[in-house]
């Protein structure tokens, strides 16, 4: 999964990985947001990495959690989503509007694969300063550089490098912020 090639999302290890992830997600969600210490404790077991000052907004799910690596700064606003089969890399100060998805998982295009029940995974990466407006979604395999500002409702289907602002179905660039 990790290495980009097929896998089964059934195996029992991945099926037990995946409940992990889910019961973390709604102990979060229920964790009142007075007890700010509590939130960390769990964000800290469920994220690979996590940079100090994170704050994300309930409710929020992901796959596995482990795959996810953010740095300092991390902001989610509510129902934010990360399908974490593979990667996904935050860097420091990003900003996630309601309802973002980022989306590591893909399936085989060609259709006997894909009715065998395998699926693929490509890692995800979003640079540095980046703020991801309501609605995104960021498709597998994607690099947002640093300093991007990605429209609300846009869906990122290729590389966006450094400085841009990009926005549309599929999300084009409009303009450089730099």
């Amino acid at each position: 999964m990790l290495a980009g090639e097929l896998y089964r999302p059934d195996d029992p290890d991945l099926t037990a990985a995946r409940t992990r992830a889910r019961r973390l997600c709604r102990a979060y969600d229920e964790v009142p947001e007075d007890e700010p210490a509590r939130r960390r404790e769990i964000l800290a077991s469920l994220f690979g990495t996590l940079g100090s000052g994170a704050f994300l907004e309930p409710p929020f799910r992901c796959d596995y959690g482990v795959h996810i690596h953010a740095g300092d700064g991390l902001y989610m606003n509510f129902g934010c989503v990360l399908l974490d089969c593979n990667r996904i890399d935050i860097g420091h100060r990003v900003l996630f509007g309601p309802g973002v998805h980022i989306y590591a998982a893909t399936h085989p295009l060609d259709a006997a694969l894909r009715s065998s029940g395998r699926e693929l995974a490509r890692p995800v990466r979003i640079g540095d300063d980046v703020w991801i407006g309501g609605g995104a979604i960021i498709l597998p395999g994607v690099t947002v550089g640093d300093r991007v500002v990605v429209g609300a409702g846009s869906v990122v289907t290729r590389d966006v490098a450094p400085g841009w602002v990009v926005a549309g179905n599929p999300a084009r660039h409009v303009k450089r912020v730099d």
